[in-house]
């Protein structure tokens, strides 16, 4: 019995020495890592600083990196109050440029939707026109050139059905033109304070 606990003791003693071994082995390799990482790491953080992305302090045998920072401002409170006055300003010329770009805005949809004068001329001739169709084909009968005739009430009421036809279609054209007009007239050029001195000034004939 005594042999075998001999050779186990033994047995017991090299395991020993062997984790020992891996465990050194393990703590060196370990150590190698950490310092290929830190080489590296000093080696980036110098670069680092020389490119003059950080800032390096010296603190005894020691490098100390930190990131850049900005310097204390040197304004005084009289030249933020001034800032602080400006910025009102701009704020208010803000403001008032917004108001006057509506107002533009408003005075370019007026006169997008202004009728040109020589559309307003052409309109009234093409009137004109007609009206003397209409007055040509009525002259005879105002002068007595023509024989008058009693008209049978088939003939009346075709004649009084042309009339109102005819009358109304003057009516819209008029309301047309009154409404063309009121929109031309809304803006009025220099010089000019009311819409019938520009009626008279462009030369138009009639009452709206």
């Amino acid at each position: 019995m005594a042999p075998r606990k001999e050779k186990s003791d033994k047995e017991s003693k090299e395991k020993g020495e062997d984790g020992a071994t891996m465990i050194l082995e393990y703590l060196r390799d370990r150590h190698h890592c950490q310092f290929a990482q830190q080489a590296y790491t000093v080696k980036a953080l110098k670069e680092m600083h020389e490119r003059k992305e950080i800032e390096a302090r010296v603190a005894g045998k020691q490098i100390v990196y930190h990131a850049l920072q900005d310097g204390p401002s040197d304004s005084t409170p009289a030249q933020l109050s001034a800032l602080d006055s400006e910025l009102t300003n701009l704020r208010a010329q803000i403001a008032s440029t917004k108001q006057y770009e509506k107002a533009l805005r408003a005075e370019l949809a007026a006169l997008s939707a202004r009728v040109p004068t020589d559309e307003l001329r052409e309109i009234v001739c093409r009137l004109d026109r007609e009206k003397e169709e209409v007055l040509g084909r009525l002259a005879p009968l105002r002068d007595g050139r023509v024989a008058t005739r009693v008209l049978s009430v088939e003939e009346q009421e075709r004649v009084d059905g042309e009339w109102r036809m005819w009358k109304g279609r003057a009516v819209g054209r008029k309301r047309i033109c009154r409404e063309v007009w009121e929109r031309c007239s809304e803006v009025l050029p220099e010089g000019i304070k009311k819409s019938e001195e520009l009626w008279e000034t462009l030369g138009l004939e009639g009452r709206l």
